[in-house]
């Protein structure tokens, strides 16, 4: 377990380091936050009976979604794991006495912590000092934030699990492109990325909420803003553990198959 902190450690230190990076960032989302916000209020100003989640709550949305975009956009992965994959380096990973997974798994997670410590405090501080009503609201109790934690590290887990996967996958391809382009393509849509998931049609709704991506950002983001709440967030909580406990063992066992059959070329 200590090698496994340590890679996190050296990670997450080097990732701290790109401070003008994430302040490049940081000025994209609050654009793209405030482009949001607008354009929900002018739809929300027609009828906002007609919408399934409050204004409010939309609100919180948005701003913990840009805050927090580097836990959950699938589309950030780490470009040195498929580098290492298609050149062959993956072999000096394999003379490791470490896990592959269980590297670079600890390897992401700190890649994308230190890249959301960087961003999250401004766009925060910012929206919730906005005036209304694209303010950010405090959740409803503490208990509500403390299930929102949870389930914001659980969602960062089942995330780095699934991209994990296509990490995998890319072993038994000659190029990653093709997977990586269309599972992050996938995920952005189901995983309400682009809208949230309580938008989508009641029918697509039902099942897009069984599937592994609505474990990503749907749950913690509508649980901070009141949006589940009751018998619906006990389900959503142990759907999402559910999940990432079997993202994780589906990504060790392909993983263990992909060790076995890998083959360098050269010497």
């Amino acid at each position: 377990m200590k090698k496994y902190i340590s890679f996190f450690g050296l990670r997450l230190n080097m990732g701290l380091q790109y401070r003008v990076a994430a302040a490049a960032g940081i000025v994209t989302q609050f654009v793209w936050g405030f482009m949001e916000c607008f354009v929900f209020r002018a739809f929300y100003e027609t009828n906002p009976a007609a919408f399934p989640m409050e204004f409010k709550a939309m609100v919180s949305y948005i701003w913990l979604q840009q805050a927090f975009l580097a836990f959950f956009a699938t589309w950030m992965m780490d470009n040195d794991i498929f580098d290492s994959i298609l050149s062959g380096n993956i072999a000096y990973e394999l003379c490791r006495p470490v896990s592959i997974y269980n590297m670079w798994f600890a390897k992401n997670a700190a890649t994308r912590i230190s890249r959301a410590l960087l961003r999250c405090m401004p766009i925060l501080i910012v929206a919730f000092i906005l005036p209304e009503p694209f303010k950010m609201t405090l959740p409803k109790n503490i208990l509500t934030f403390i299930v929102f934690m949870f389930t914001l590290a659980l969602g960062l887990g089942v995330t780095i699990a699934f991209c994990m996967l296509v990490y995998i996958i890319s072993f038994f391809t000659v190029s990653p492109q093709g997977v990586r382009i269309f599972f992050t393509s996938l995920v952005e849509f189901f995983c309400g990325a682009i809208v949230p998931i309580p938008f989508l049609p009641k029918p697509l709704k039902s099942i897009v909420e069984l599937l592994p991506f609505a474990g990503m950002q749907n749950v913690p983001l509508r649980i901070y803003g009141g949006d589940i709440y009751g018998e619906e967030l006990t389900r959503a909580v142990l759907l999402q553990t559910v999940w990432f406990v079997l993202l994780v063992l589906i990504g060790r066992g392909l993983c263990k198959i992909a060790e076995k059959k890998i083959v360098v070329q050269g010497g």
